[in-house]
C-alpha cells in the first residue's frame, strides 16, 4: 500500500510547481534575442520649395525703319524739292558766271495741227550763234529750214491734179532772245522771217503753191538740262502768234535744242 501512495505524492507535488511555475515565467520579462537591426528612419520636415517668380518675356523691340529725311526748305529752294542737276554746273548760263559769253544753239521741231479736216505736219531745224549779254540774258541771230506736209483723209482731192496731199519747204533768217527766270528754266522768243512756200485757194476748192515771206513771232518757255561744262540740251515749248493755215508752224511748236559753249 506504500509502494501505491508514493508514486501518487510525486505527482501530486509535480502537479502543483506546475502552476507557480508558470506564473513565474510569466512575471519574468522576455528578452529579445534577435540581433539588433538599423534605427527607424526619421521623417524629415516638409518643406514648401519657394516659387521662382516668372520673368515675362520682353516683347522683340521692333528695328526702326530706314526712312529718307523729309525734305527740308532752304532759301534756293522753298519747297524742300531739288530739280535734277541743280547742283551741276549749268552750260546754259544758269549760274551766276556763266562757263562762257558765246553758244551754239542748234533745235529740231516737231508741229502737228489740224484745220477743217486739213491736217498738218512740220519738221523744222535753226542754228543760231547766241551771245551772253549779262549772265541771264541771251540773244543772236540764226538761220531757219522749216518743211510742212499738208494732207486730206482719203478719198478726198487737195490739189487740181487730185492729189491727197501737198508739201512745202521754206528758209530764212530770225533773232532770239532767252532770259533764265529761275535756275533751269528760262523764257525764250523769236522773230523769224522766211522766204516760204505757202498753200493758196485756187479759186476752184484745190490748194496751190504760192512763194511768199512770212514773219512768225514765237515765244514760250524752255528746261535746260546740262551735259557737262560745255553743253546743255533744252526742251523749249513755243506758240504761234500767227497761228493760220497759212502760217509756217502750228499753234504749239515744240523744239528740242542743243548747246554748244565756244570761246570763253
Amino acid at each position: 500500500m506504500k509502494r501505491h501512495l508514493l508514486p501518487l505524492l510525486l505527482l501530486a507535488g509535480v502537479a502543483g510547481l506546475l502552476p507557480a511555475h508558470r506564473a513565474q515565467a510569466q512575471d519574468k520579462p522576455v528578452l529579445n534575442s534577435a540581433p539588433p537591426g538599423p534605427p527607424p528612419a526619421q521623417p524629415r520636415p516638409t518643406v514648401e520649395p519657394t516659387p521662382v517668380p516668372v520673368q515675362p518675356e520682353a516683347a522683340p523691340v521692333p528695328e526702326p525703319a530706314t526712312t529718307m529725311p523729309a525734305p527740308q526748305p532752304t532759301p534756293d529752294a522753298p519747297s524742300g524739292l531739288d530739280f535734277p542737276n541743280r547742283k551741276a554746273t549749268k552750260a546754259g548760263g544758269a549760274e551766276d558766271q556763266p562757263p562762257s559769253k558765246k553758244f551754239i544753239y542748234t533745235n529740231f521741231g516737231l508741229g502737228f495741227s489740224s484745220y477743217n479736216q486739213l491736217s498738218q505736219f512740220n519738221v523744222s531745224a535753226a542754228p543760231a550763234l547766241g551771245f551772253r549779254l549779262t549772265s541771264k540774258f541771251a540773244a543772236g541771230p540764226g538761220i531757219s529750214y522749216a518743211y510742212s506736209s499738208y494732207s486730206v483723209p482719203d478719198g478726198y482731192a487737195i490739189t487740181a491734179a487730185g492729189a491727197s496731199s501737198i508739201s512745202t519747204s521754206s528758209i530764212g533768217v530770225k533773232v532770239f532772245a532767252q532770259y533764265i527766270v529761275y535756275r533751269e528754266f528760262f523764257l525764250h522768243a523769236e522773230y523769224e522771217v522766211t522766204n516760204a512756200q505757202l498753200l493758196s485757194d485756187d479759186g476752184f476748192g484745190y490748194l496751190s503753191k504760192v512763194n511768199k515771206t512770212v514773219s512768225t513771232p514765237l515765244a514760250g518757255i524752255g528746261y535746260r538740262s546740262p551735259i557737262g561744262e560745255k553743253a546743255a540740251f533744252d526742251i523749249v515749248g513755243l506758240y504761234n502768234f500767227d497761228n493760220t493755215i497759212y502760217s509756217l508752224y502750228p499753234g504749239l511748236v515744240v523744239r528740242f535744242s542743243l548747246l554748244f559753249n565756244i570761246g570763253r
